[in-house]
């Protein structure tokens, strides 16, 4: 998210985004956006924030990725745009299928190259204007918002408001059934009235999928706009469960929510509090009347309203005190803990077995190939699923079991090439994550990640909802609250294949990083994955080496700027960055270092 400010501030948009953000939370309707839309400096963001994306090395039907325009000057790319919005038809959409871990297939829609750019300049302008209309605990596609958060959020109604019932609905086949003509009417009842724009959108709705033809409904799953459509969609759910309890709006004002929501138990309503993710929701409940009245009302309002069927065999109520619930890959339920009950939360079984499928699947590969990349494949797997779990209450003991029943498998798999032993000098990524408590292989020099030293994270309860990039406060907490989990990017790092790149450097590249805490070592802002480079304070060339003392961690942006020799680049540089002049001259030694130019306070 740093990042993406950075972007914002050096194409001139951050304060575009604010005021929509802003004039959308006091009501206002916006009937003339296809001018911001189609700017300069939106679609250079726009082209900016797509050759950073992985997805973009995608092909679509036409066989072109990023690759293909990256190299396309700014006004080039700008008049591209403006021409195929001018009468715009979107390329046909490519249809690839992944597998799920119940053996089915999800279907994705991959559109061209140029038709993820024109979308991602669509969501840009239209982001704001949604976000600041979404309920509060809808927490799937929307800025530094989290599955964590999803589950804490339940966590904190079953704990402090004692609630143990959950209704559980499933919406059958939801990104495949959204129904067009009512989802033009979302986006014009949330603001977004310029015609021109929601016809350009119909389009997208109803681009050619190669091989099925035209859709009559439904929005692809691959589609950049997509996300922030189908939480359009569902926001509608959202705002109608709120207002039937949590937002329904008294004759008197309380000072506290607490005492509104005593005497609204006095009445005929309907106590419960939605949580979403996506298209994944649970409605909370008191009792076992009440989640039954719930079931059937927003099965009701679905079909109704919504035009959505729910899947009979996967919507159910449970009581949480005798059964469990399953949440995003987590396990819930309502434990006794002295006199009262406390939220548990595991791993489902569905997922236990999926972990174990692939990680028997990487030491397959393993086994055959015992290579430091397949060691570091599979360490990054086992950091991943670690990452992911580690805020569920009984992870320790759910890996525990995983790696007992994959104990077998292992030991004769890896004992034939590796060595069985408690880590002796491992390196220092892995004294950082892990313990020498626990036996584990040496392969290759590299010693593999143990499935079962993992603790619980504790799960913070409430995500604080000023926390948004659309204003001027939520900018400012990020920039100092904001602590991103360190773990998950060095998981990303961990998969990166740099060629012709030493083990050593590749070790002490993540070291590092680690070491820094993610921190560029010039700006200080902290590094996600995809910005950081590894410099060389010594170039390689001038007899430097790849040990850590000669490395340095750097934003990719300042490491271009140590090394450019253009003016213009360099002053380009300089203003994305906004480098103070003391940064300036750090990193006018780095050049020194390289034997280049200095760039000098100017």
């Amino acid at each position: 998210m740093q990042t993406n400010l950075r972007y914002w501030e050096y194409y001139g948009m951050t304060e575009t985004f604010t005021d929509l953000y802003e004039r959308s939370k006091q009501g206002e309707r916006f009937n003339r956006l296809y001018e911001l839309i189609t700017s300069r400096e939106n679609i250079l963001l726009a082209f900016r924030t797509i050759k950073s994306n992985k997805g973009s090395k995608t092909k679509g039907t036409d066989n072109r990725t990023i690759d293909d325009i990256k190299n396309m000057k700014d006004d080039e790319i700008v008049v591209k745009v403006n021409k195929l919005l001018q009468n715009y038809q979107p390329k046909k959409v490519k249809r690839v299928y992944i597998p799920k871990p119940n053996g089915d297939k999800r279907p994705l829609g991959i559109p061209s190259i140029m038709d993820r750019l024109i979308q991602q300049c669509f969501k840009q302008v239209l982001e704001p204007i949604a976000d600041a209309k979404f309920y509060n605990h809808s927490y799937g596609f929307r800025p530094l918002r989290s599955t964590h958060h999803a589950i804490a959020r339940i966590q904190y109604l079953i704990n402090n408001s004692k609630l143990h019932y959950v209704v559980d609905i499933d919406i059958k086949g939801f990104f495949d059934n959204i129904n067009h003509t009512l989802l033009l009417k979302q986006l014009w009842n949330i603001g977004i009235q310029d015609k021109q724009v929601l016809k350009i959108i119909s389009k997208m709705l109803k681009a050619v999928i190669d091989g099925e033809g035209k859709p009559t409904k439904g929005t692809p799953q691959g589609g950049i706009l997509s996300p922030l459509l189908s939480n359009i969609v569902l926001n509608d759910l959202d705002q109608w469960v709120a207002g039937q309890w949590e937002n329904f709006e008294t004759n008197y004002e309380y000072s506290r929510q607490s005492s509104k929501f005593q005497m609204l138990k006095r009445t005929n309503l309907k106590e419960g509090y939605i949580v979403r993710y996506a298209d994944d929701f649970k409605i909370i409940c008191r009792d076992w009347k009440t989640a039954k009245k719930w079931f059937h009302a927003v099965r009701l309002y679905l079909k109704d309203r919504l035009k959505l069927d729910i899947s009979p065999e996967k919507s159910r109520i449970i009581n949480l005190r005798k059964r469990k619930s399953e949440f995003l890959g987590f396990t819930i339920w309502a434990e006794p803990k002295g006199k009262k009950r406390v939220a548990q939360t595991g791993v489902v079984d569905k997922k236990i077995q999926e972990i174990k499928n692939k990680y028997k699947e990487h030491l397959k590969e393993l086994k055959k190939s015992p290579t430091e990349q397949n060691v570091k494949k599979l360490n990054s797997f086992i950091l991943g699923e670690h990452n992911y779990f580690k805020k569920a209450t009984m992870v320790n003991k759910d890996f525990s079991r995983i790696s007992y029943d994959l104990s077998k498998f292992t030991y004769n798999r890896l004992k034939p090439i590796g060595t069985y032993e408690k880590p002796k000098n491992p390196s220092k990524i892995y004294k950082k994550l892990y313990s020498n408590n626990f036996r584990t292989f040496k392969i290759a020099g590299i010693y593999l990640f143990p499935l079962a030293d993992i603790q619980h994270e504790w799960n913070s309860y409430q995500f604080k909802q000023n926390l948004t990039p659309f204003t001027v406060e939520g900018r400012s907490k990020i920039h100092k609250e904001l602590k991103p989990d360190i773990l998950i990017e060095i998981n990303k790092l961990m998969l990166s294949n740099i060629p012709y790149r030493t083990t050593e450097y590749m070790d002490n590249r993540i070291s590092r990083y680690s070491m820094k805490n993610g921190l560029c070592e010039i700006t200080g802002t902290f590094l996600f994955a995809e910005d950081v480079h590894c410099h060389h304070y010594k170039p390689v060339n001038l007899g430097g080496t790849d040990e850590f003392k000669n490395l340095r961690i750097l934003h990719k942006d300042v490491h271009r700027l140590i090394h450019s020799t253009k003016e213009e680049t360099i002053k380009r540089l300089i203003k994305l960055l906004k480098l103070t002049d003391e940064q300036i001259k750090t990193v006018d030694q780095y050049r020194k270092s390289c034997n280049l130019e200095l760039i000098g306070l100017k």
